[in-house]
């Protein structure tokens, strides 16, 4: 059987038919079940007139159908475009004509809102609805789900291979527009079965779907499931004592979270029997803060920490296996399966044991470019370093952005990323090294580390931090602390306290958001000191 996404589904359908695929309040849907709604999806796909390799936007929150539909449009030979159910209606807009959406599945409630903008979305033909009998809107096929998946059509798919386009995920960013990064089924499942090799995924195991399934973290839970045979529980949490119950509930054995979400877990109490039941926990989305981390141990002592890195133009490309925790808990590891990760001056030689340079990633991960930014993927695909000479096809890498090092063991340690370095006094400063010793400290909740304007120094680092629960947080104290442990260049000028930080879509803290409202500040206050 070819290795296309939607194969997976089946291959698992036919091992183990009754086994349970998917879970969501409750209810249970056996690998038959699912197989069978992902081909009537791609059949009424079909019968609506999508063409080979059209794209077909699904808008929902986590549900069954919002599965069913990424993965019948990539049965039926076209591609799936996941778009998170956070952002609003001209973001969507914006998703939906930048790679030229063909169909858009969403809900009664979500058109409703979506109506205004969809004219302005010149590719798009039909909508797909599920919750009731949709409303209609001018120019567009508009169908209700039950009508779609009974209409029995008998339509061929389209012929697709591995090396075809699967799926385009968005990166998240509140400047600039999204980059839409295209993703191929053979990265896709060459990305399932090194995630499920490294974390010994097995068919007996519950995963949690908590990530957004438009983030690529989100996403491989479910193929990386499907591979294997294991079972995904879908959930829309609240708060996130929510996903605890959840783990207790399901019996869940693995659980995938970013830095903010692992910082408030890691607070709570966990019941014995979640406990119990954890097998593995995983990181991704930027590095954990070691108090986090002894913090999250300390509540699981029986579940594997798995650490995570990850671009989404390769899926997934680091990890640190639990063993090397204690010897090493600052590194994101090494190479996933299949994968090879450089470091490289900015000439593309070797750096040296230790010394900073640029992550670069090389294998069968390595997705297809950014959608219809042939500038933008010029700049981050290019040629993978230290390739013979005689080779006249040069093998395309991701080139990161990212600095890092590299041990004598080959184990790697992330710095930072080239455009959140703080250049201050002379120095390039980390801020994921100011934000370690500010979390030690445990006098906050949350905090980041930005670098603003300053006419002496370049840039001066500010921390911007949210107070634990029920403690004030004596910004005096915090700093004295911070002396301790912090050389005077990258002691933090400021401490600015807020009741919460500003999340992404994919949950994460938007770094970039903030940076933008400290910059505008610092700017009202240059221009107010002018007029004195």
């Amino acid at each position: 059987m070819p290795e296309l996404l939607h194969n997976l589904i089946i291959q698992s359908a036919s091992a183990s038919p009754q086994a349970e695929a998917l879970v969501y309040r409750k209810r249970s849907i056996s690998y038959t079940a699912l197989a069978d709604s992902v081909s009537r999806m791609a059949a009424a796909y079909l019968d609506l007139g999508l063409d080979r390799s059209e794209r077909v936007a699904v808008y929902l929150e986590k549900r069954p159908e919002t599965v069913i539909a990424l993965f019948g449009a990539v049965a039926a030979g076209g591609v799936f475009v996941p778009v998170n159910p956070l952002l609003k209606p001209n973001q969507v807009a914006y998703i939906l004509t930048d790679c030229n959406v063909r169909f858009l599945v969403t809900s009664v409630e979500r058109l409703r809102v979506l109506a205004p903008i969809l004219a302005a979305c010149h590719d798009l033909r039909g909508v797909l609805v599920v919750d009731g009998k949709p409303e209609p809107v001018v120019g567009l096929h508009v169908v209700a789900w039950e009508d779609a998946l009974s209409g029995g059509g008998q339509s061929k798919p389209h012929r697709v291979i591995d090396t075809d386009m699967s799926a385009i995920l968005y990166t998240s960013g509140s400047t600039g527009k999204p980059k839409g990064v295209v993703l191929s089924h053979r990265n896709m499942v060459a990305g399932s079965k090194s995630v499920a090799q490294y974390l010994e995924n097995r068919p007996g195991d519950r995963i949690l779907s908590a990530l957004p399934l438009s983030f690529d973290a989100g996403f491989s839970q479910l193929a990386t499931a499907f591979h294997v045979g294991a079972s995904v529980t879908l959930i829309n949490y609240l708060l996130p004592r929510d996903i605890v119950t959840a783990v207790e509930q399901e019996r869940i054995t693995g659980l995938t979270a970013v830095p903010p979400l692992w910082i408030q877990l890691a607070q709570l109490a966990w019941p014995e029997t979640a406990r119990n039941s954890l097998r593995y926990v995983a990181n991704t989305g930027g590095r954990m803060p070691r108090a986090t981390l002894d913090a999250l141990r300390a509540a699981l002592p029986k579940s594997l920490v798995f650490l995570m890195y990850g671009l989404t133009e390769s899926f997934r490309s680091t990890f640190l296996p639990p063993a090397e925790l204690d010897r090493r808990p600052d590194s994101i590891g090494r190479a996933i399966p299949n994968a090879e990760v450089l470091v490289v001056r900015e000439d593309g030689t070797p750096c040296a044991p230790g010394e900073p340079g640029e992550l670069v990633h090389r294998g069968s991960l390595v997705s297809l470019g950014y959608w219809n930014d042939p500038e933008k993927t010029a700049q981050r695909f290019k040629a993978a370093p230290g390739q013979p000479d005689g080779l006249t096809m040069p093998e395309i890498a991701v080139w990161s952005g990212d600095t890092v090092r590299m041990d004598e063991e080959g184990f790697l340690y992330f710095i930072g990323r080239r455009d959140e370095m703080i250049k201050t006094s002379g120095y390039r400063v980390s801020p994921t090294e100011v934000e370690e010793v500010v979390y030690a400290t445990k006098l906050v909740g949350e905090a980041i580390a930005l670098g603003v304007p300053h006419p002496v120094l370049g840039q001066a680092i500010v921390v911007v931090a949210t107070a634990r629960d029920g403690v004030r947080l004596d910004t005096e104290v915090l700093l004295a602390q911070c002396r301790q442990q912090l050389p005077t260049f990258m002691l933090p000028a400021q401490v600015t306290v807020r009741e919460s930080l500003p999340r992404n879509p994919n949950g994460k803290i938007d770094r970039k958001l903030l940076a933008q409202e400290l910059q505008d500040l610092f700017e009202r206050q240059m221009s107010t000191d002018e007029h004195k």
